[in-house]
């Protein structure tokens, strides 16, 4: 059998965002700028209020995705279209901005641990001005399976190991799975040929993966064909792994801030409607 390796190594930058939340920023800067089609990967984690309180006050999106995965703590997303939900610990909300929306995404709590990961994944061009939705799932609604001894895997999106998760109608098909595995642990995850991935360690220890070692707090971009094997490096202490895959779209990409486009043209058009508040 064919198994991934890592084609690259990329550990995280210190950034803020929003109203001065402070964010370990791991796609969308310079060492990996982009990952087609995921363009942003933040890790935010502190249990210092001042590093979240200040949260994510009303902003613009328009063109691309947002997946916000929470694994401690709780945040309350409002919009300009009179939308409102609550994210939990376990939870995710998986955000198609469309041709735009104004959201905030807000603390409420002013205390303890508030940690997760948002990532940002674009749309095809004939995909960038469809309408907004919000898919907002509960712990619950999250399956999770044990597919070999002391491995748990949480599916957000994506089939894995018979179980598919409940995020639905994303067209780059992804797939999205927290990983849990105990010291010895071993699994061996399918992954669509042809379709971009990484990993990234977020708890506990290094693991081994298509026979490199990718340490806590590190990302391994992987190549495009074949599963991905993944065991716990250590006897010592488990470890927890992001891992996320899907079909790259090979287009051109147009960037300024809260707005993914095409073309340039199309991004002065979206700062235009923005500003006459056509979002």
């Amino acid at each position: 059998m064919v198994s991934r390796t890592i084609t690259k190594r990329v550990r995280g930058i210190p950034t803020s965002d929003g109203a001065g939340v402070k964010l370990t920023r791991v796609i969308g800067q310079p060492q990996l700028d982009t990952l087609d089609p995921f363009l942003l990967l933040d890790e935010f984690g502190s249990d210092a209020a001042t590093d979240y309180i200040a949260g994510f006050p009303d902003h613009p999106h328009r063109g691309f995705e947002t997946v916000t995965y929470m694994l401690d703590g709780r945040m309350r997303h409002r919009d300009n279209h009179g939308n409102s939900g609550l994210l939990e610990a376990g939870s995710v909300q998986w955000m198609t901005a469309g041709r735009g929306i104004v959201h905030s995404e807000m603390p409420e709590q002013e205390s303890g641990l508030m940690r997760g990961f948002q990532l940002w994944v674009n749309l095809a061009a004939k995909d960038k001005l469809t309408d907004p939705r919000y898919q907002d799932i509960a712990p619950g609604k999250i399956p999770s399976v044990e597919p070999a001894p002391g491995v748990r895997v949480r599916v957000v999106a994506g089939e894995a190991f018979g179980v598919t998760g409940p995020v639905s109608g994303i067209a780059i098909d992804p797939l999205y799975l927290d990983l849990a595995l105990q010291p010895g642990a071993k699994v061996s995850v399918p992954v669509q040929d042809g379709h971009n991935a990484f990993a990234y360690v977020f708890e506990g220890d290094a693991v081994m993966l298509g026979g490199a070692v990718l340490g806590l707090r590190e990302l391994g971009v992987l190549s495009t064909e074949g599963s991905v094997e993944l065991s716990v490096a250590t006897e010592a202490q488990p470890a927890r792994v992001l891992l996320v895959a899907g079909r790259p779209l090979n287009e051109a990409i147009a960037r300024y801030g809260p707005f993914v486009m095409n073309t340039p043209e199309q991004i002065v058009q979206a700062m235009q409607d923005y500003q006459a508040g056509r979002f």
